[in-house]
């Protein structure tokens, strides 16, 4: 504990919380039969399972940005009995990851794969004489001697050997797959990843495996060029864009999940009671949220936002880090998203409670002297939860984009805080450049466009299979062009 000191921020916490109840509730699934058939048909399905690599590759960079640490400052030989002291900047185990990205900052714009620097400078020649030229970087192509003659070269080396080791990890991993695939088919395990690779299973392995696939490769080949090249160029200030891009992973699922610790509650709780009590309880609950539903979103999540950045500059002394200050509104962020968001939600249950409250097992429960919450919980709950899981997983998409707004206007997280939204806020000017530096822009609507697409297709897949009405259509076969002429 020398060395580094433990940090865990809010967020830290509330994710964590949030990976416990899934947990418990794939748990609980398990021992739901109901549950189990619907998620299998949700594991059936090959979007579904090309998305759900994607999404977990996302938490995957977000769980190893949320472990965060304060290192230790060199101690002087004289100060060795001292008690250690911390650097104020936070840390996490991502950026140990990519301390080569982080660390090799530039002076000023540079292009993806650049060896120099993107604008003309007055530069001191060798003979002593100045020239207005573009200068070579200090770590972009710096091992090249030749950079018009080996760079082509060089990154074709990095590229494939990334490549090849992201290849070489698929591979044990398929393996290990097929091997637990194997042993509950109970069959030869060469067989087994033949059926996996095929698309010959029950679930969908194999659109899980190539998407894999091109996931680990992809990533391979960026690590390797990341360790000679800016990958995706440089901004302003010469940090790279493709540890801005990671950085923002982390923010953009934070937003997307943990606005539903506030969605949650509200939602079911004022939903349910709004369709089994009526009467008042009905009109008032809808009258707050016609009300909320009124007010334009953005306005409303705005005027929230800078009142809790004034309460959060007005309790400065409370906040030790500028990254515990930054996640105070990050979090303050995700609660107001919360707390506004929950109409939808809330509508469609009063909607499915008003019908399964008149439904026999209702009735003849009031009838042995059930209490409302208790009919609501054990009866009407569980046959309205497709409604909860489908509108939870189809507002997540909905969520980040509403970051990447809110941070363009200049209303989301906090200004030191790399999400999606400031990245796309502080490159707007740059488009505006002769020439044009587009590639910050890019960054971010690339990475920002596949979660969203992401879980849109994950959540495509599980309204077809928790929705009672889509499972009952009947699915429409594909007629080849034959047959239809």
């Amino acid at each position: 504990m020398n060395g580094f000191q433990v940090v865990v921020l809010w967020s830290d916490a509330l994710l964590a919380l949030l990976l416990l109840a899934c947990g418990a509730g794939i748990a609980a699934a398990l021992r739901r039969e109901h549950l189990r058939r619907a998620w299998r048909a949700v594991f059936a399905n090959r979007s579904a399972m090309a998305a759900l690599v994607v999404l977990l590759a996302y938490l995957l960079v977000a769980i190893l940005d949320s472990f965060h640490f304060r290192p230790a400052l060199e101690r002087q030989a004289a100060a060795s009995a001292a008690p250690a002291q911390y650097s104020v900047e936070v840390l996490s185990l991502l950026d140990v990851a990519l301390a080569r990205m982080r660390t090799t900052r530039e002076d000023s714009y540079s292009a993806p794969f650049a060896t120099h620097a993107f604008r003309k400078r007055m530069i001191e020649m060798p003979d002593g004489t100045q020239q207005r030229d573009y200068p070579r970087l200090q770590f972009g192509g710096a091992q090249l001697a030749d950079p018009a003659a080996d760079r082509g070269a060089d990154i074709a080396r990095r590229g494939l050997g990334g490549a090849a080791a992201g290849l070489a990890l698929w591979a044990f991993m398929a393996g290990a797959l097929a091997v637990f695939v194997a042993r509950g088919r109970r069959e030869p395990v060469r067989r087994t990843l033949g059926a996996i690779l095929g698309g010959n299973t029950e679930v969908a392995w194999g659109a899980f495996g190539w998407m894999l696939l091109l996931v680990l490769c992809a990533g391979g080949a960026l690590f390797a060029l990341s360790g000679g090249y800016h990958v995706l160029g440089t901004d302003a200030t010469g940090n790279d864009v493709l540890y801005q891009t990671f950085k923002a992973m982390r923010i953009a699922l934070l937003i997307g999940t943990l606005a539903t610790f506030v969605v949650l509650p509200l939602g079911i709780g004022l939903g349910l009671a709004a369709g089994y009590f009526g009467g008042w309880v009905d009109d008032l609950i809808q009258y707050v949220y016609t009300v909320i539903s009124s007010i334009p979103y953005v306005l409303l999540i705005a005027a929230a936002s800078l009142m809790m950045q004034l309460v959060i500059e007005q309790h400065a002394e409370v906040f030790d880090t500028a990254a515990a200050r930054a996640d105070a509104r990050l979090v303050a962020l995700c609660v107001i998203i919360g707390a506004i968001s929950w109409t939808t939600l809330c509508r469609l249950l009063r909607a499915e409670t008003l019908k399964l409250r008149e439904t026999d097992y209702v009735q003849a429960a009031r009838c042995f002297g059930v209490s409302g919450v208790r009919i609501m919980l054990r009866h009407i709950l569980p046959n309205a939860f497709h409604i909860v899981l489908i509108t939870l997983v189809l507002e997540f998409s909905g969520l980040v984009l509403a970051e990447a707004v809110l941070s363009y206007v200049g209303v989301g997280v906090d200004p030191t805080t790399t999400s999606f939204g400031t990245m796309i806020n502080n490159a707007r000017g740059e488009l505006a450049q002769d020439p044009v530096i587009w590639w910050s822009i890019t960054a971010a609507f690339v990475f920002m466009v596949a979660l969203v697409l992401a879980a849109n297709l994950f959540a495509d897949a599980v309204r077809e299979a928790f929705d009672p009405r889509a499972a009952a259509l009947p699915r429409r076969r594909r007629v080849p062009r034959e047959s239809a002429a």
